[in-house]
Protein backbone atom coordinates (compact mmCIF):
# COMPACT_ATOMS: atom_id res chain seq x y z
CA UNK A 1 0.00 0.00 0.00
CA UNK A 2 1.68 3.24 -1.11
CA UNK A 3 1.70 6.38 0.96
CA UNK A 4 -0.71 8.10 -1.42
CA UNK A 5 -3.26 5.26 -1.07
CA UNK A 6 -2.76 4.59 2.64
CA UNK A 7 -5.72 5.39 4.86
CA UNK A 8 -4.86 8.25 7.22
CA UNK A 9 -4.76 7.58 10.92
CA UNK A 10 -6.38 9.59 13.68
CA UNK A 11 -5.55 10.95 17.10
CA UNK A 12 -7.71 8.88 19.42
CA UNK A 13 -8.98 8.89 22.97
CA UNK A 14 -8.35 5.84 25.12
CA UNK A 15 -12.01 4.87 24.79
CA UNK A 16 -11.81 5.02 20.99
CA UNK A 17 -8.57 3.04 20.94
CA UNK A 18 -10.18 0.35 23.10
CA UNK A 19 -12.79 -0.33 20.42
CA UNK A 20 -10.23 -1.99 18.09
CA UNK A 21 -7.91 -4.97 18.27
CA UNK A 22 -4.72 -3.55 16.79
CA UNK A 23 -2.29 -5.38 14.53
CA UNK A 24 0.54 -3.56 16.30
CA UNK A 25 0.63 -1.30 19.33
CA UNK A 26 3.85 0.69 19.76
CA UNK A 27 4.55 2.13 23.20
CA UNK A 28 6.83 5.15 23.08
CA UNK A 29 7.24 7.76 20.33
CA UNK A 30 10.98 8.23 20.43
CA UNK A 31 13.31 7.13 17.63
CA UNK A 32 12.61 3.40 18.03
CA UNK A 33 8.85 3.80 18.36
CA UNK A 34 8.47 6.27 15.51
CA UNK A 35 10.37 4.08 13.06
CA UNK A 36 8.58 0.95 14.28
CA UNK A 37 5.18 2.54 13.77
CA UNK A 38 6.02 3.87 10.32
CA UNK A 39 7.55 0.57 9.23
CA UNK A 40 4.44 -1.34 10.28
CA UNK A 41 2.10 1.16 8.60
CA UNK A 42 4.00 0.82 5.32
CA UNK A 43 3.33 -2.92 5.51
CA UNK A 44 -0.42 -2.26 5.80
CA UNK A 45 -0.77 -2.95 9.52
CA UNK A 46 -3.33 -1.17 11.67
CA UNK A 47 -1.00 0.65 14.07
CA UNK A 48 -1.58 2.48 17.35
CA UNK A 49 1.32 4.57 18.71
CA UNK A 50 1.06 5.53 22.40
CA UNK A 51 3.18 8.27 23.96
CA UNK A 52 3.02 9.58 27.53
CA UNK A 53 5.12 12.68 26.94
CA UNK A 54 6.41 14.51 23.88
CA UNK A 55 6.41 12.89 20.46
CA UNK A 56 9.98 12.75 19.16
CA UNK A 57 11.50 11.43 22.36
CA UNK A 58 14.92 12.10 23.82
CA UNK A 59 16.79 12.57 20.54
CA UNK A 60 14.63 15.46 19.40
CA UNK A 61 13.97 17.21 22.68
CA UNK A 62 16.90 16.51 25.02
CA UNK A 63 19.56 14.58 23.10
CA UNK A 64 20.95 14.63 19.58
CA UNK A 65 19.24 17.72 18.19
CA UNK A 66 19.72 20.22 21.04
CA UNK A 67 23.24 19.03 21.86
CA UNK A 68 24.44 19.40 18.27
CA UNK A 69 22.84 22.85 18.06
CA UNK A 70 24.69 23.87 21.24
CA UNK A 71 27.93 22.39 19.96
CA UNK A 72 27.53 24.38 16.72
CA UNK A 73 27.32 27.62 18.70
CA UNK A 74 30.32 26.64 20.82
CA UNK A 75 32.28 25.75 17.69
CA UNK A 76 31.50 29.17 16.18
CA UNK A 77 32.79 30.92 19.30
CA UNK A 78 35.93 28.78 19.38
CA UNK A 79 36.60 29.34 15.67
CA UNK A 80 36.32 33.09 16.11
CA UNK A 81 38.69 33.11 19.07
CA UNK A 82 41.30 30.88 17.41
CA UNK A 83 41.12 32.16 13.84
CA UNK A 84 44.45 33.89 14.30
CA UNK A 85 46.10 30.57 13.49
CA UNK A 86 45.12 31.12 9.85
CA UNK A 87 45.81 34.86 9.84
CA UNK A 88 42.33 36.13 10.67
CA UNK A 89 42.04 38.17 13.86
CA UNK A 90 38.66 38.60 15.55
CA UNK A 91 38.40 40.94 18.50
CA UNK A 92 35.89 41.02 21.36
CA UNK A 93 34.16 37.68 20.82
CA UNK A 94 31.05 37.66 22.99
CA UNK A 95 28.49 34.94 23.65
CA UNK A 96 24.82 35.72 24.17
CA UNK A 97 23.83 32.55 25.98
CA UNK A 98 20.12 33.24 25.88
CA UNK A 99 20.40 33.65 22.10
CA UNK A 100 22.36 30.39 21.92
CA UNK A 101 19.58 28.58 23.75
CA UNK A 102 17.02 30.24 21.47
CA UNK A 103 18.96 28.78 18.53
CA UNK A 104 18.82 25.38 20.21
CA UNK A 105 15.05 25.57 20.69
CA UNK A 106 14.53 26.78 17.14
CA UNK A 107 16.35 23.70 15.84
CA UNK A 108 13.96 21.53 17.87
CA UNK A 109 10.90 23.43 16.64
CA UNK A 110 12.02 23.12 13.01
CA UNK A 111 12.39 19.33 13.19
CA UNK A 112 9.48 18.68 15.56
CA UNK A 113 6.67 18.63 12.95
CA UNK A 114 8.21 15.55 11.29
CA UNK A 115 7.52 13.55 14.47
CA UNK A 116 4.20 15.15 15.38
CA UNK A 117 0.87 13.32 15.68
CA UNK A 118 -0.33 15.17 12.58
CA UNK A 119 2.55 13.82 10.50
CA UNK A 120 2.04 10.33 11.91
CA UNK A 121 -1.65 10.27 11.13
CA UNK A 122 -0.85 11.25 7.54
CA UNK A 123 1.39 8.18 7.46
CA UNK A 124 -1.56 5.99 8.40
CA UNK A 125 -0.75 5.70 12.11
CA UNK A 126 -3.28 6.21 14.91
CA UNK A 127 -1.90 8.03 17.95
CA UNK A 128 -2.89 8.13 21.58
CA UNK A 129 -1.52 10.37 24.34
CA UNK A 130 -1.31 8.63 27.70
CA UNK A 131 0.67 6.30 29.92
CA UNK A 132 0.37 2.63 28.98
CA UNK A 133 0.50 -0.27 31.42
CA UNK A 134 0.26 -3.93 30.45
CA UNK A 135 -2.51 -5.89 32.15
CA UNK A 136 -2.12 -9.11 30.16
CA UNK A 137 -0.04 -10.82 27.53
CA UNK A 138 -1.94 -9.12 24.69
CA UNK A 139 -3.57 -6.13 26.34
CA UNK A 140 -2.75 -2.89 28.10
CA UNK A 141 -4.57 -0.07 29.84
CA UNK A 142 -4.41 3.66 29.08
CA UNK A 143 -6.55 6.11 31.07
CA UNK A 144 -8.97 3.35 32.02
CA UNK A 145 -9.37 2.06 28.46
CA UNK A 146 -8.34 -1.56 27.87
CA UNK A 147 -6.54 -1.87 24.54
CA UNK A 148 -6.04 -5.23 22.83
CA UNK A 149 -3.33 -6.08 20.32
CA UNK A 150 -2.01 -8.95 18.26
CA UNK A 151 1.59 -7.77 18.68
CA UNK A 152 3.34 -4.89 20.39
CA UNK A 153 6.69 -3.10 20.33
CA UNK A 154 7.94 -1.70 23.63
CA UNK A 155 10.07 1.42 23.04
CA UNK A 156 9.84 3.44 26.24
CA UNK A 157 13.52 4.44 26.39
CA UNK A 158 15.60 5.14 29.47
CA UNK A 159 16.24 7.89 31.98
CA UNK A 160 19.42 9.52 33.36
CA UNK A 161 21.23 8.11 36.39
CA UNK A 162 21.58 10.55 39.29
CA UNK A 163 24.38 10.42 41.88
CA UNK A 164 23.39 8.64 45.08
CA UNK A 165 25.67 10.29 47.64
CA UNK A 166 25.14 12.36 50.78
CA UNK A 167 23.74 15.79 50.04
CA UNK A 168 22.53 14.96 46.54
CA UNK A 169 18.99 15.89 47.50
CA UNK A 170 20.07 19.30 48.79
CA UNK A 171 21.47 20.63 45.50
CA UNK A 172 19.96 20.91 42.04
CA UNK A 173 21.40 18.33 39.64
CA UNK A 174 20.83 18.84 35.94
CA UNK A 175 20.70 15.96 33.48
CA UNK A 176 20.58 15.95 29.70
CA UNK A 177 16.79 16.17 30.13
CA UNK A 178 16.79 19.37 32.24
CA UNK A 179 19.98 21.05 31.02
CA UNK A 180 18.06 22.69 28.16
CA UNK A 181 16.02 24.76 30.58
CA UNK A 182 19.08 26.92 31.33
CA UNK A 183 18.64 30.59 30.47
CA UNK A 184 21.86 32.03 31.90
CA UNK A 185 25.42 30.86 31.38
CA UNK A 186 26.69 29.49 34.71
CA UNK A 187 30.00 31.01 35.78
CA UNK A 188 31.09 27.67 37.29
CA UNK A 189 29.82 24.47 35.72
CA UNK A 190 30.50 21.00 37.14
CA UNK A 191 30.12 17.90 34.97
CA UNK A 192 30.06 14.41 36.48
CA UNK A 193 30.99 11.72 33.95
CA UNK A 194 33.53 11.52 31.15
CA UNK A 195 31.55 9.60 28.57
CA UNK A 196 30.24 11.04 25.33
CA UNK A 197 27.55 13.30 26.84
CA UNK A 198 29.82 14.59 29.60
CA UNK A 199 32.70 15.39 27.26
CA UNK A 200 30.49 17.01 24.61
CA UNK A 201 28.67 19.32 27.01
CA UNK A 202 31.74 20.10 29.12
CA UNK A 203 33.67 21.28 26.05
CA UNK A 204 30.72 23.20 24.64
CA UNK A 205 30.09 25.06 27.89
CA UNK A 206 33.78 25.90 28.28
CA UNK A 207 33.85 27.32 24.76
CA UNK A 208 30.75 29.36 25.53
CA UNK A 209 32.43 30.89 28.57
CA UNK A 210 31.81 28.78 31.68
CA UNK A 211 34.62 27.70 33.99
CA UNK A 212 34.09 23.95 33.66
CA UNK A 213 35.28 21.13 35.89
CA UNK A 214 34.76 17.56 34.66
CA UNK A 215 35.03 14.72 37.18
CA UNK A 216 35.43 11.18 35.83
CA UNK A 217 35.82 8.02 37.88
CA UNK A 218 38.09 6.22 35.40
CA UNK A 219 41.70 6.70 34.31
CA UNK A 220 40.72 8.08 30.89
CA UNK A 221 37.86 9.85 29.16
CA UNK A 222 35.65 8.03 26.65
CA UNK A 223 36.58 4.61 28.05
CA UNK A 224 34.78 2.76 25.22
CA UNK A 225 37.08 4.33 22.62
CA UNK A 226 40.71 3.57 21.87
CA UNK A 227 43.33 5.17 24.16
CA UNK A 228 44.57 7.48 21.37
CA UNK A 229 41.09 8.99 21.13
CA UNK A 230 40.88 9.45 24.89
CA UNK A 231 44.26 11.19 24.93
CA UNK A 232 43.44 13.58 22.09
CA UNK A 233 40.05 14.51 23.57
CA UNK A 234 41.64 15.06 26.99
CA UNK A 235 44.23 17.37 25.43
CA UNK A 236 41.51 19.26 23.54
CA UNK A 237 39.29 19.71 26.60
CA UNK A 238 42.16 20.99 28.71
CA UNK A 239 43.19 23.35 25.90
CA UNK A 240 39.64 24.72 26.00
CA UNK A 241 40.03 25.38 29.72
CA UNK A 242 38.19 22.36 31.14
CA UNK A 243 39.61 21.27 34.50
CA UNK A 244 39.53 17.48 34.04
CA UNK A 245 39.79 15.37 37.20
CA UNK A 246 40.41 11.70 36.40
CA UNK A 247 40.20 8.78 38.83
CA UNK A 248 37.83 10.79 41.01
CA UNK A 249 34.20 10.75 42.07
CA UNK A 250 31.90 13.18 43.82
CA UNK A 251 31.35 11.64 47.26
CA UNK A 252 29.17 14.34 48.83
CA UNK A 253 27.50 17.67 48.10
CA UNK A 254 26.81 20.71 50.22
CA UNK A 255 24.49 23.56 49.20
CA UNK A 256 25.94 27.04 48.97
CA UNK A 257 24.59 30.53 48.38
CA UNK A 258 25.20 29.99 44.68
CA UNK A 259 24.95 26.35 43.64
CA UNK A 260 26.97 24.13 45.90
CA UNK A 261 30.23 22.39 46.72
CA UNK A 262 31.22 18.89 45.64
CA UNK A 263 33.58 16.93 47.86
CA UNK A 264 35.67 14.60 45.69
CA UNK A 265 37.17 11.22 46.51
CA UNK A 266 40.69 12.67 46.22
CA UNK A 267 40.00 15.03 49.12
CA UNK A 268 39.56 18.17 47.02
CA UNK A 269 36.48 20.38 46.74
CA UNK A 270 34.86 21.93 43.67
CA UNK A 271 32.45 24.84 43.88
CA UNK A 272 29.76 25.12 41.24
CA UNK A 273 26.86 27.29 40.22
CA UNK A 274 25.20 24.55 38.18
CA UNK A 275 25.97 20.84 37.94
CA UNK A 276 25.29 18.24 35.25
CA UNK A 277 25.16 14.49 35.92
CA UNK A 278 26.21 12.49 32.84
CA UNK A 279 26.58 9.14 34.59
CA UNK A 280 24.74 6.87 32.20
CA UNK A 281 21.13 5.81 31.82
CA UNK A 282 18.82 3.16 33.22
CA UNK A 283 15.48 1.68 32.23
CA UNK A 284 12.50 2.82 34.30
CA UNK A 285 10.16 -0.18 34.13
CA UNK A 286 8.27 -0.13 37.43
CA UNK A 287 5.10 1.41 35.98
CA UNK A 288 4.86 -0.64 32.79
CA UNK A 289 3.16 -3.72 34.24
CA UNK A 290 5.76 -6.01 32.69
CA UNK A 291 4.98 -8.86 35.10
CA UNK A 292 1.37 -8.89 33.93
CA UNK A 293 2.57 -9.33 30.36
CA UNK A 294 5.19 -11.96 31.21
CA UNK A 295 8.04 -9.71 30.11
CA UNK A 296 11.35 -10.50 31.81
CA UNK A 297 14.15 -8.08 32.69
CA UNK A 298 17.83 -8.99 32.46
CA UNK A 299 20.27 -8.67 35.35
CA UNK A 300 20.97 -5.05 34.43
CA UNK A 301 17.32 -4.03 34.60
CA UNK A 302 16.77 -3.76 30.84
CA UNK A 303 14.06 -5.63 28.95
CA UNK A 304 15.60 -8.92 27.83
CA UNK A 305 15.28 -9.66 24.11
CA UNK A 306 16.45 -12.43 21.82
CA UNK A 307 18.31 -11.94 18.55
CA UNK A 308 15.03 -11.12 16.78
CA UNK A 309 14.12 -8.54 19.46
CA UNK A 310 11.38 -10.73 20.93
CA UNK A 311 10.84 -10.45 24.68
CA UNK A 312 9.90 -13.38 26.92
CA UNK A 313 6.33 -12.63 25.80
CA UNK A 314 6.24 -13.89 22.17
CA UNK A 315 3.70 -11.19 21.25
CA UNK A 316 5.86 -8.29 22.47
CA UNK A 317 9.11 -7.10 20.96
CA UNK A 318 11.32 -4.28 22.23
CA UNK A 319 13.73 -1.79 20.70
CA UNK A 320 15.75 1.24 21.69
CA UNK A 321 17.11 2.20 25.09
CA UNK A 322 14.66 -0.05 26.94
CA UNK A 323 16.79 -3.02 25.79
CA UNK A 324 20.44 -3.79 26.65
CA UNK A 325 21.49 -3.34 22.99
CA UNK A 326 23.71 -0.42 21.85
CA UNK A 327 21.98 2.82 22.82
CA UNK A 328 22.18 5.19 19.87
CA UNK A 329 19.48 6.97 17.92
CA UNK A 330 20.47 5.18 14.73
CA UNK A 331 20.35 1.74 16.33
CA UNK A 332 17.01 2.58 17.94
CA UNK A 333 15.57 3.37 14.52
CA UNK A 334 17.04 0.34 12.76
CA UNK A 335 16.06 -2.04 15.54
CA UNK A 336 12.61 -0.46 15.77
CA UNK A 337 12.09 -1.24 12.09
CA UNK A 338 13.35 -4.80 12.57
CA UNK A 339 11.06 -5.39 15.55
CA UNK A 340 7.99 -4.03 13.78
CA UNK A 341 8.66 -5.93 10.55
CA UNK A 342 9.17 -9.16 12.46
CA UNK A 343 5.93 -8.59 14.37
CA UNK A 344 3.75 -7.72 11.38
CA UNK A 345 5.10 -10.36 9.02
CA UNK A 346 5.84 -13.09 11.55
CA UNK A 347 9.55 -13.09 10.75
CA UNK A 348 12.61 -13.71 12.91
CA UNK A 349 15.13 -11.38 11.32
CA UNK A 350 18.05 -10.79 13.65
CA UNK A 351 19.17 -7.36 14.77
CA UNK A 352 22.55 -6.57 13.22
CA UNK A 353 24.91 -6.01 16.14
CA UNK A 354 28.12 -6.57 14.17
CA UNK A 355 28.25 -3.20 12.40
CA UNK A 356 27.20 -0.41 14.77
CA UNK A 357 28.90 2.96 14.16
CA UNK A 358 29.20 5.51 16.94
CA UNK A 359 30.34 9.12 17.04
CA UNK A 360 31.24 11.43 19.92
CA UNK A 361 30.79 15.03 18.79
CA UNK A 362 33.64 16.63 20.68
CA UNK A 363 36.33 18.58 18.89
CA UNK A 364 38.06 16.52 17.63
CA UNK A 365 35.20 14.19 16.81
CA UNK A 366 35.64 10.50 17.55
CA UNK A 367 34.06 7.88 15.29
CA UNK A 368 34.39 4.12 15.47
CA UNK A 369 32.87 0.98 13.98
CA UNK A 370 33.60 -2.75 14.02
CA UNK A 371 36.77 -4.28 15.44
CA UNK A 372 38.69 -1.83 17.64
CA UNK A 373 42.36 -1.22 16.85
CA UNK A 374 43.27 -2.39 20.34
CA UNK A 375 41.65 -5.78 19.71
CA UNK A 376 43.17 -6.36 16.27
CA UNK A 377 46.40 -8.09 17.26
CA UNK A 378 44.67 -10.73 19.38
CA UNK A 379 42.41 -11.52 16.42
CA UNK A 380 45.29 -11.87 13.98
CA UNK A 381 44.42 -8.61 12.22
CA UNK A 382 46.47 -5.60 11.20
CA UNK A 383 45.92 -1.89 11.87
CA UNK A 384 46.63 0.69 9.16
CA UNK A 385 47.33 4.08 10.74
CA UNK A 386 47.48 7.51 9.15
CA UNK A 387 48.16 10.53 11.34
CA UNK A 388 46.40 13.69 10.18
CA UNK A 389 49.68 15.59 10.38
CA UNK A 390 50.25 14.12 6.90
CA UNK A 391 46.77 14.90 5.52
CA UNK A 392 46.76 17.90 3.19
CA UNK A 393 43.28 19.11 4.20
CA UNK A 394 44.23 19.03 7.87
CA UNK A 395 47.45 20.91 7.17
CA UNK A 396 45.56 23.50 5.11
CA UNK A 397 43.13 24.12 7.98
CA UNK A 398 45.85 24.00 10.64
CA UNK A 399 43.98 21.22 12.43
CA UNK A 400 46.28 18.22 12.38
CA UNK A 401 45.59 16.67 15.81
CA UNK A 402 43.89 13.55 14.52
CA UNK A 403 44.38 9.97 13.44
CA UNK A 404 42.64 7.41 11.24
CA UNK A 405 43.07 3.71 12.01
CA UNK A 406 41.69 0.99 9.72
CA UNK A 407 41.57 -2.65 10.87
CA UNK A 408 41.95 -5.34 8.20
CA UNK A 409 41.91 -9.13 8.43
CA UNK A 410 44.30 -11.61 6.84
CA UNK A 411 42.44 -11.40 3.54
CA UNK A 412 42.69 -7.62 3.46
CA UNK A 413 39.02 -7.05 4.28
CA UNK A 414 38.10 -4.02 6.36
CA UNK A 415 36.76 -5.14 9.74
CA UNK A 416 36.82 -1.91 11.73
CA UNK A 417 37.87 1.71 11.89
CA UNK A 418 38.58 4.45 14.40
CA UNK A 419 38.74 8.07 13.26
CA UNK A 420 39.71 11.03 15.41
CA UNK A 421 39.46 14.47 13.88
CA UNK A 422 37.17 16.95 12.15
CA UNK A 423 34.14 15.41 10.43
CA UNK A 424 35.02 11.96 11.75
CA UNK A 425 31.34 10.99 11.67
CA UNK A 426 31.13 11.70 7.95
CA UNK A 427 34.40 9.94 7.16
CA UNK A 428 33.26 6.93 9.18
CA UNK A 429 30.35 6.21 6.83
CA UNK A 430 32.65 4.77 4.16
CA UNK A 431 34.19 2.29 6.56
CA UNK A 432 30.84 1.34 8.06
CA UNK A 433 29.77 0.35 4.55
CA UNK A 434 33.08 -1.41 3.94
CA UNK A 435 32.73 -3.51 7.09
CA UNK A 436 29.10 -4.34 6.30
CA UNK A 437 29.89 -5.32 2.70
CA UNK A 438 33.16 -7.13 3.46
CA UNK A 439 35.14 -4.85 1.13
CA UNK A 440 38.90 -5.29 0.91
CA UNK A 441 41.54 -2.61 0.81
CA UNK A 442 42.12 -3.02 -2.92
CA UNK A 443 38.50 -2.17 -3.68
CA UNK A 444 38.76 0.98 -1.57
CA UNK A 445 42.22 1.88 -2.87
CA UNK A 446 41.12 1.67 -6.50
CA UNK A 447 38.05 3.85 -5.90
CA UNK A 448 38.77 7.48 -6.78
CA UNK A 449 38.31 9.77 -3.78
CA UNK A 450 37.83 13.53 -3.86
CA UNK A 451 40.84 15.63 -2.87
CA UNK A 452 41.58 17.31 -0.54
CA UNK A 453 39.37 15.92 2.22
CA UNK A 454 39.83 14.53 5.70
CA UNK A 455 38.84 11.19 4.17
CA UNK A 456 42.26 11.20 2.47
CA UNK A 457 43.65 9.82 5.73
CA UNK A 458 41.83 6.52 5.42
CA UNK A 459 42.32 6.36 1.66
CA UNK A 460 46.06 6.92 1.96
CA UNK A 461 46.23 4.17 4.56
CA UNK A 462 44.46 1.60 2.37
CA UNK A 463 46.45 2.65 -0.71
CA UNK A 464 49.68 1.95 1.16
CA UNK A 465 48.30 -1.43 2.24
CA UNK A 466 47.24 -2.29 -1.30
CA UNK A 467 50.69 -1.33 -2.57
CA UNK A 468 52.29 -3.52 0.09
CA UNK A 469 50.19 -6.42 -1.19
CA UNK A 470 51.47 -5.81 -4.69
CA UNK A 471 55.06 -6.14 -3.50
CA UNK A 472 54.72 -9.35 -1.50
CA UNK A 473 53.58 -12.95 -1.86
CA UNK A 474 52.40 -14.63 -5.04
CA UNK A 475 50.93 -11.40 -6.38
CA UNK A 476 54.21 -9.57 -5.91
CA UNK A 477 56.18 -12.36 -7.58
CA UNK A 478 53.79 -12.42 -10.54
CA UNK A 479 54.04 -8.64 -10.96
CA UNK A 480 57.84 -8.76 -10.87
CA UNK A 481 57.86 -11.55 -13.45
CA UNK A 482 55.45 -9.67 -15.72
CA UNK A 483 57.53 -6.49 -15.45
CA UNK A 484 60.71 -8.43 -16.29
CA UNK A 485 59.13 -10.03 -19.31
CA UNK A 486 57.86 -6.65 -20.51
CA UNK A 487 61.28 -5.10 -20.11
CA UNK A 488 62.88 -7.99 -21.98
CA UNK A 489 60.41 -8.36 -24.81
CA UNK A 490 58.17 -5.30 -24.74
Amino acid sequence: MTASHRRPGRTLTAREAAATTWDLVVIGAGSAGLVAARSAAVLGARVLLIESGRFGGECLHTGCVPSKALIAAAHAAHTARTSGRVGVHVDDVTVDFSAVMAHVREAIRTIEPVDSPDALTRDGIHTLAGRARFDGERSLVVDGGRIRFRDAVLATGSSPVLPDVPGAGAVEILTNETFWELEDLPARFLVLGGGAIGCELAQAMARLGSAVTLVHRGPRLLPKEEPAASALVLTALRADGVDVRLNATADAFEPAASGGVARLSDGSEVGFDRMLAALGRRVASADLGLDSAGIRLDDGGSVAVDAALRTSNPHVRAAGDVTPLPRFTHTAGVFGSTAATNAVLGLSRKADLDVVPRVTFTSPEVGAVGVAPGDAHALGMRVLVQDHAHVDRAISESDTAGRTSIVVDRRGRVTGASIIGPRAGESLAEYTTAVRAGLDVRRLATTTHAYPTYSDAGWNAVVKEAQRGLRTGIVGAAIRLLAAVHRRWG
